[in-house]
């Protein structure tokens, strides 16, 4: 395992992120699209998570809630393609900033030795929705969600 890469160039509307686990693609990719396994990391610590919809195929579509101490915070969007192991390609939507529609990929790749390194992309509207998102505190929510997700993956 190494530790959660962000990458947010300044002037472009782009989030990657990379983080490699011990652990098989196939792994990692049940835990991203079984919503029993999705609640138990998806989220920075300390936070609640209730799944509405999670239905994880070509045109499903997802919706959950985060809870804490200051309240709720709902997300939603359609997975676009899911190719079983492989890659997932959504759309991402905190209903608080509506019409800030991401859409997201996330690459699975065997690093041979049970070990996969996870990609992401992130591609928002406009520079302003990828710096508000950053502001809004997605670096501690990815950070803390993959290091919840190590753990739960060492566990299974």
């Amino acid at each position: 395992m190494t530790g959660t890469t962000i990458t947010a160039t300044p002037g472009t509307p782009f989030i990657e992120v990379t983080r490699e686990f011990d652990t098989t693609p196939a792994q990692v990719f049940r835990a991203y699209t079984d919503p029993a396994l999705v609640t138990q990391w998806l989220g920075p610590h300390g936070m609640e998570m209730e799944i509405l919809e999670h239905d994880a195929r070509d045109g499903g579509r997802y919706r959950y809630i985060h809870r804490d101490e200051r309240g709720e915070y709902r997300f939603r969007g359609v997975f676009h393609t899911v190719t079983a192991n492989e890659r997932l390609i959504q759309t991402f939507e905190w209903e608080g900033a509506p019409g800030q529609v991401s859409l997201d990929s996330a690459t699975f790749e065997d690093l041979g030795d049970g070990r996969t390194r996870l990609h992401t992309h992130s591609v928002f509207p406009s520079v302003e929705a990828r710096d508000g998102a950053i502001a809004g505190g997605m670096s501690r929510g990815i950070t803390e969600s993959y290091e919840r997700l190590e753990t739960l993956l060492k566990e299974a």
